[in-house]
């Protein structure tokens, strides 16, 4: 199985990293920005509208 990295950015901040979508929660799930601790829904910490979509596909299957 191939592996898919996903582009974070914390909307407070603005660090921006990757992560494996296997590593990530569901969407919705509330996540922490690990350099400033702002908090909120994981789909606001997607960099892309694309990273976004395969979030979802991966968590619906």
């Amino acid at each position: 199985m191939q592996e898919a990295w996903l582009q974070l950015q914390c909307p407070a901040c603005s660090v921006a990293w990757e992560e494996q979508v296997s590593d990530l929660p569901a969407p919705e799930t509330q996540f922490v920005c690990d350099d400033c601790g702002a908090e909120r829904a994981l789909s606001e910490f997607m960099r892309t509208t694309r990273d976004l979509e395969v979030l979802q596909e991966f968590t619906d299957s």
